[in-house]
């Protein structure tokens, strides 16, 4: 058994709300769509490969990552409104797996232009140095970008909430949620509805894709691969086509994984993600239709 010191134990606790925060992002933004259209969009990721380029490209022409990261979360939002128009509109009513198999060719065509305009290769890019500083709380020394990921999560989810429940926009993406036919019934815009899921979807992604390129200050084509399993399973763990679900799945992946960081032996450290694989295979052998609600009925 692993002992540690009370201030040891907080710091991880930081860690892994920080590592939580951001996978309750990356799930949250892919659950938006599966909510509204019942549509594992697997090309999200992508939006997160868009960001960082759009970091990139900003950052190595001299500009502020600031500037970098509004740039990075517009193109990501563009990306998936233009992403629903060409891609998934045309679909609208085929079959669940033809949606998909359309969802994963969009991925491989967004990876091959990124190689094609880009580079094959990683590029890597300086990020601001004031997040690796640290802060001290109360004898505690947390880093400023953990503190900034949780706090972006927490407004942005905030920010999410109050859509939904205050807003004409949220209850029509609301009602779609709940019943899309009856809500097209009841004069709702199904292509209004659905773009401003896609639209929101993206900007969700692109937020995350910031936080994201913060931790590892490089873009590669690929990139997308681990933040979109990484919101599969969070969105399975809380519940398919649950938000609140997407959001605790998030956390209770970022929590398992810095669980696991922290009493696994040395030499397992490369086995973490198998191992939060195991532990999420366990959660759902008991609540198989995730921590929330009941997993939503897959449209075919």
């Amino acid at each position: 058994m692993v002992s540690m010191a009370p201030a040891e134990l907080l710091q991880q606790l930081v860690n892994a709300l920080s590592l939580g925060s951001l996978y309750a992002m990356l799930a949250l933004g892919l659950a938006i769509v599966f909510g509204v259209m019942k549509l594992l969009n697997f090309a999200y990721g992508e939006l997160i490969t868009v960001c960082a380029y759009g970091v990139y490209v900003m950052v190595s022409s001299g500009q502020s990552f600031l500037v970098g990261a509004v740039v990075g979360v517009i193109a990501a939002t563009a990306v998936s409104v233009l992403t629903e128009r060409v891609a998934f509109r045309p679909l609208r009513g085929a079959p669940f797996i033809t949606v998909l198999f359309s969802s994963f060719a969009v991925a491989v065509i967004i990876q091959n232009l990124i190689r094609q305009l880009v580079s094959p290769r990683p590029r890597g890019f300086a990020t601001p140095g004031f997040l690796d500083d640290l802060v001290s709380i109360g004898g505690l020394n947390v880093g400023v970008l953990p503190l900034i990921t949780i706090a972006t999560a927490v407004t942005l989810m905030a920010g999410i909430v109050a859509l939904l429940q205050r807003t004409k926009v949220g209850l029509a993406m609301r009602a779609a949620a709940q019943d899309f036919e009856n809500a097209r019934l009841m004069g709702i815009s199904a292509n209004r509805v659905i773009l401003l899921a896609f639209a929101l979807s993206g900007f969700v992604a692109g937020i995350a894709g910031v936080l994201w390129v913060a931790r590892t200050g490089a873009a590669t084509p690929a990139m997308g691969f681990v933040p979109v399993l990484k919101a599969f399973v969070a969105t399975v763990i809380g519940g398919l086509g649950n938000l609140r679900g997407a959001v605790l799945g998030g956390m209770v992946l970022g929590v398992v994984e810095v669980t696991l960081v922290v009493f696994l032996p040395n030499g397992a450290a490369p086995f973490v993600d198998a191992f939060a694989l195991l532990a999420v295979v366990a959660v759902l052998y008991f609540r198989p239709q995730g921590l929330i609600g009941v997993a939503a009925e897959v449209r075919t």
